[in-house]
């Protein structure tokens, strides 16, 4: 992907979006080449992001925790001090929320093809709903 000629970038990925990659643990260690801070921001219930990030053996370095994502990204960005946040996403709204926190908004589609990322199938829910609660007994 062309960061703009610069590594200092935070990079954080919308669930959903996270979710149209066919392999997200190695678009994270790919990512994480060329960035300082890589994570993931969802409206979700923080155990649906646990739950996936979890099952694909993602690491990342931050996550919304219980905020909206707009929260989630001006926290953020506050945290993260560096040069670029790019905010990679899959909606209208997405973008607009990226634009409200300050961050620069990559389509999941052409942050694939920029980084030759691999994408995965377009149905996000059937995974979604295999994310029930594992930790419990």
């Amino acid at each position: 992907m062309d960061s703009g000629g610069s590594s200092d970038m935070t990079l954080a990925f919308e669930l959903a979006a996270l979710q149209r990659l066919a392999d997200p643990n190695a678009v994270f260690n790919n990512a994480r080449q060329w960035t300082e801070y890589v994570g993931v921001v969802s409206e979700k219930p923080t155990y649906v992001v646990t739950n996936f990030t979890r099952k694909h053996r993602v690491r990342q370095d931050f996550f919304s925790g219980p905020r909206g994502v707009e929260e989630s990204l001006e926290n953020i960005k506050t945290q993260f001090e560096t040069d670029r946040h790019v905010f990679v996403g899959i909606t209208e709204e997405d973008e607009a929320v990226a634009e409200a926190a300050g961050w620069e908004f990559l389509q999941v589609e052409d942050a694939a093809e920029a980084a030759g990322w691999t994408l995965g199938e377009a149905d996000a829910e059937a995974d979604e709903d295999a994310d029930e609660r594992d930790d419990w007994p």
